[in-house]
């Protein structure tokens, strides 16, 4: 017999949250039943449950660090510190993926990886230390990801500005180079020109 789960129950065995299995009631893609005091039963027959999708409470704790330069590795030992750190405070077992480049980078070796076990439901909390670690520009797409998946996203320092001065402007200079190339040829004297005109700017404002 087709056993009845409670709707918090169903949605511990299903890794989603009680407000997702409502909202598919509502839009027709299960059914459930109702008790004399109108509490929400359903069976799980109706799901297509895959034997390989991890339920909410084996989903990883994924802690992300991440620099833009090889000369940063204080930094990134910093962060690897202080998400150690958050994680244990809580009593949470994680696995930490770090990366190695630009936050304007969307290609990068721990991103694809972190990505890539998001969409197939193996993560249910990632920990950052500041929102850019992720990226610089389009983190809030990642995070809509991270929604439709059913991860909680921890930001330590949610509430800080960072001051990665030195890196935004490396991250700035990264785009304007591959732009610089496309516009005059990676060999030409006026894209030297510019990228050494912009170079020196960043030097400058560094030594101030």
């Amino acid at each position: 017999m087709d056993k009845l789960f409670r709707i918090g129950q169903a949605a511990q065995l299903l890794g989603v949250s009680v407000s997702t299995l409502r909202r598919w009631e509502r839009e027709g893609k299960i059914s459930s039943h109702r008790t004399e005091g109108k509490h929400r039963l359903y069976r799980l027959s109706q799901f297509n449950i895959s034997k390989n999708t991890p339920s909410a409470g084996d989903r990883k704790t994924i802690a992300y660090a991440r620099v833009s330069s090889h000369d940063q590795k204080a930094d990134l030992e910093r962060q690897k510190k202080v998400l150690e750190m958050y994680c244990a405070s809580h009593g949470w077992k994680f696995e930490l993926i770090t990366d190695l480049g630009s936050g304007m980078n969307y290609y990068k070796k721990g991103l694809k990886k972190l990505l890539n076990i998001i969409i197939e439901r193996k993560v249910g909390r990632l920990v950052l230390t500041h929102k850019d670690r992720l990226l610089r520009f389009g983190a809030e797409l990642i995070f809509a990801l991270c929604e439709a998946r059913e991860v909680e996203v921890v930001i330590i320092n949610a509430g800080i500005e960072t001051k990665f001065e030195e890196e935004l402007a490396k991250d700035v200079l990264e785009i304007i180079t591959v732009f610089s190339a496309r516009l005059y040829g990676s060999r030409s004297r006026k894209n030297q020109k510019l990228i050494d005109g912009i170079q020196g700017v960043i030097d400058d404002a560094a030594r101030t």
